[in-house]
């Protein structure tokens, strides 16, 4: 391939662009009527413009990419992560133009991309799974008899899907009808499939994952693990390379499990094997995702291996350029999403200029982005601005790095997750390695990012169960924030 076309855009359009542009190769950008601007256009040898603002009319609109590669002769395409990235029929119509995918078969994405048919191909490697139904299950009465031999509390899970739709946790008996026509209607509704599977619940769990790469040669690898565990509605935030818990012993487990469930579709190019583990470090097997993840930095940190290169050469037919016993890990990398969203809001989206845009420096960060001083975050796509990455040569200094990164980030005109990331780096909890996927729900409040950290926002829960009852502080019912910080600023006089 001497041309390839990246269907997507932002930061990961220009991640795949950088590497490709090193390998020699030229790249296709195509952009929607709200991207014309954008700056992974302007980084595009060629760019092709493929519709309205919506991504139903641009980005998802395979027919209009297939047409693009033609019109400027791009023989393959990436097509980064999200829109058509794990979309089989996609992949087909790729296949069909005579085209290539950077990416894997669409029959491994078709078993891959349902959680059901995942754990049958899984189960023949003998892989952990959590205990519960192998199959969809639809009858009400029968699935609640499965959910009690199960025991209780467990998960009613959507096989089509994931971010947590059609997610529901049933804690007894009784509440298990109501809560099974609620997953079963938000499957459907979200992707068109109402099928759901019943788990046991993992009440303390980490989310740790395992990056692949399998070539056309049946060589398949893994580069180690990814703790993935702080999340805010069951979407992950805040990742890191290696994971702080895992022993040399338990990672080689979960390195060969992960390279056999990848056999077990043939798997080609980069994919993440995703376990979820107990706080008795048992794991069990989860789901696969075929495509290149949000959180690939902090791998490529750890090991010194470009995998978007690697996907690459790959397409191409070549070997993976390294064999298993080549890796090591060397350092620590953590990864925040820096999104325009509101924590103190339940992280609801915040859209509008990036008034002040500057981005950290110095050693140890790496910064992914897509925008620029000036720019607006446009309302129709994901709201994340950033991948801020820092790395050092252990958790401690990638820890102290990324503080410093967060404190030199400078953004306004909108509200970010920056605050939210600085909290987490500094509460106990993390720095410690002792969390869990509940960590936002566990220690997370708004008055934290009001007062700056989790002593302060203690007090400030106090003085706001203080204030509740004095009329003096409340406007329209809420307490003023200004009243709050004065409060806090003199709590050794409140003590």
């Amino acid at each position: 391939m001497q041309k390839i076309l990246v269907a997507n855009r932002g930061e990961i359009a220009l991640r795949v662009m950088r590497s490709a542009r090193e390998m020699g190769i030229k790249t296709v950008a195509v952009y929607s009527a709200a991207d014309r601007d954008a700056l992974h256009v302007r980084y595009a040898d060629e760019a092709v413009f493929i519709g309205e603002a919506p991504s139903s009319k641009s980005y998802l609109v395979g027919e209009r990419i297939i047409e693009a590669c033609r019109q400027t002769g791009a023989e393959g395409i990436h097509p980064g992560y999200g829109f058509l990235s794990e979309n089989a029929a996609f992949a087909r119509m790729v296949r069909e133009a005579g085209l290539t995918l950077i990416g894997p078969s669409p029959e491994a994405m078709e078993v891959m991309g349902n959680k059901l048919s995942a754990k049958a191909a899984a189960l023949k490697y003998n892989i952990p799974m959590v205990p519960g139904t192998e199959e969809a299950i639809s009858d009400i009465p029968e699935a609640k008899k499965r959910a009690v031999e199960v025991g209780f509390p467990i998960l009613i899970k959507a096989a089509a899907g994931g971010g947590g739709k059609g997610m529901r946790i049933v804690e007894k008996a009784e509440d298990f009808e109501e809560q099974m026509h609620l997953a079963v209607s938000e499957a459907t509704s979200a992707f068109g499939d109402g099928s759901v599977f019943i788990e046991r619940y993992v009440s303390s769990p980490r989310h740790i994952e395992i990056q692949v790469l399998g070539d056309t040669h049946g060589n398949i690898v893994h580069l180690f693990e990814r703790d993935c565990s702080v999340q805010r509605r069951h979407q992950k935030v805040i990742e890191e390379a290696p994971s702080s818990v895992l022993t040399p012993g338990i990672r080689e487990q979960m390195g060969r499990c992960a390279v056999d469930v990848a056999r077990s579709v043939n798997y080609t190019g980069a994919g993440t094997v995703e376990f979820i583990m107990d706080d008795q470090l048992n794991f069990y097997f989860l789901e696969m995702n075929t495509r290149l993840q949000v959180e690939h930095p902090v791998t490529e940190l750890i090991t010194g291996i470009d995998l978007v290169k690697e996907q690459i050469k790959i397409a191409r037919g070549e070997p993976i350029s390294f064999k298993q016993q080549d890796l090591e890990i060397k350092g620590h990398a953590v990864e925040l999403r820096v999104y325009a969203e509101d924590p103190a809001n339940n992280f609801l989206p915040d859209i509008g200029t990036l008034q002040t845009y500057v981005t950290p420096k110095g050693p140890g960060v790496r910064v992914d982005d897509g925008f620029e001083q000036g720019m607006e975050i446009p309302i129709y796509y994901d709201p994340m601005i950033a991948k801020l990455t820092t790395y050092g040569k252990d958790r401690k200094e990638a820890i102290e790095r990324m503080i410093r990164a967060i404190d030199e980030y400078q953004i306004t005109g909108i509200t970010t997750t920056l605050g939210f990331g600085k909290f987490v780096m500094q509460h106990e909890a993390f720095t410690s390695g002792n969390f869990d996927t509940h960590f936002v729900k566990k220690y997370f409040t708004p008055e934290v990012l009001q007062t700056g950290n989790a002593e302060e926002a203690m007090i400030a829960a106090i003085v706001m169960e203080k204030l509740l009852g004095d009329r003096s502080y409340h406007q329209n019912g809420q307490m003023m924030a200004t009243e709050t910080s004065a409060w806090v600023k003199n709590r050794k006089k409140l003590v």
